[in-house]
């Protein structure tokens, strides 16, 4: 169990050659509510190296460990918590993995659902909580409960998180959580199982769009051309998270490109799924992720946006673009009290689309 001095000495390691000692030096690099640092990308390795020592020097030392995937999962929370998971099980730990939402069922042929409700854990309990990816689209909710002597840590590439922890590995120039815990295994050289292998590729493959994002650069393709030797099964992952698609999904998107406006003025393309819709056509969120992605491919546009109603009175904006148009979609979200990357952004907004005599509205 981590007690009061070991949570003071994980606190000490950033200048620390031997990080399995108990009793350090102070250092001020990973005290709670420290700005997390964000470098190039060239220097990750080398500038994170002490963060990765500390991570991996608290997970052999902690007993129960839990880890965090961000409301309304994506593949990337889902690929690093599945492969931390492994890992940690791995040394013989205890760990649990809590969502505010339940486990996609489109991803139960490629690994089982492991999901738990925070609220039914004993969130106490545990010495070492991880957040990954999104931290703040749910984890934000249960960090005050947590106690000082728990020790959190949060991994993610989205440049907007406001929440810190003990340690902080925030970087937006990696592609996904799921590279970033690449590198972590890499620098304490952990052995990448096949499992392990499935789960980081299955995140990197969701947050570059298959390769097709502009944030797919020559080391990422390396990271995935090592996946695959250690048994990552690339085809297959494909096939079931982000090509197969059923019947409902097809008749919700095709509701929402009939209704795609483009605005000349500014190049936006724009189309909206209501609450009833969604219950009509049986479909679920999942289908509404890949909207904004397609509309985005048409030509001559600079951006796409999608609304759609997601209930208690809640409107989701998704908003994408590509590097060569010139637009920075995270300004747009931001206008709405929202975020994301520059070419993969959203917000929450209150409000109802409703049908008037000039068109659709927000009310």
């Amino acid at each position: 169990m981590i007690t009061h001095e070991l949570k003071f000495s994980v606190r000490q390691l950033a200048d620390q050659d031997n990080h399995v000692q108990t009793r350090l030096p102070a250092s001020p690099q990973l005290q709670r509510g420290e700005p997390a640092r964000q470098v190039s990308g060239s220097e990750i390795m080398s500038k994170y190296s002490q963060e990765f020592n500390t991570l991996n020097y608290v997970i052999n030392e902690s007993s129960e460990i839990l880890l965090f995937a961000h409301s309304r999962p994506d593949s990337d929370t889902i690929g690093s918590v599945l492969a931390l998971r492994e890992y940690i099980l791995a040394l013989g730990k205890n760990v649990a993995i809590a969502c505010a939402d339940p486990y996609p069922d489109y991803l139960k042929d490629l690994a089982p659902d492991y999901f738990e409700f925070p609220d039914h854990l004993d969130l106490e309990k545990y010495n070492l909580v991880i957040a990954t990816d999104s931290v703040e689209r749910g984890f934000q909710k249960i960090y005050p409960i947590f106690k000082e002597n728990q020790i959190i840590a949060l991994l993610d590439h989205h440049p907007d998180i406001t929440l810190k922890g003990d340690i902080n590995i925030i970087d937006p120039k990696y592609s996904s959580v799921c590279e970033i815990i690449y590198d972590f295994f890499e620098f304490n050289k952990i052995k990448i199982t096949r499992p392990i292998a499935t789960f980081l590729m299955l995140g990197i493959l969701g947050d570059t769009g298959n390769f097709q994002h502009s944030n797919t650069t020559s080391r990422v393709l390396e990271i995935a051309s090592v996946l695959m030797k250690k048994g990552a099964p690339i085809t297959k992952i494909i096939s079931i998270a982000f090509s197969n698609k059923n019947i409902s999904a097809l008749k919700l998107w095709g509701k929402a490109f009939e209704k795609a406006r483009i605005n000349p003025e500014n190049g936006m393309i724009a189309s909206f799924i209501s609450e009833k819709e969604l219950a009509e056509c049986g479909g679920n969120l999942e289908d509404i992720a890949q909207v904004s992605t397609i509309l985005n491919s048409v030509p001559g546009t600079k951006f796409a946006l999608v609304l759609s109603e997601r209930g208690d009175g809640i409107i989701k904006g998704s908003l994408r673009s590509e590097e060569y148009k010139g637009v920075d979609v995270s300004r747009i979200a931001a206008q709405f009290g929202g975020g994301g990357h520059r070419l993969a952004s959203g917000f929450e907004i209150k409000g109802k689309i409703v049908e008037t005599a000039e068109g659709w509205q927000i009310v």
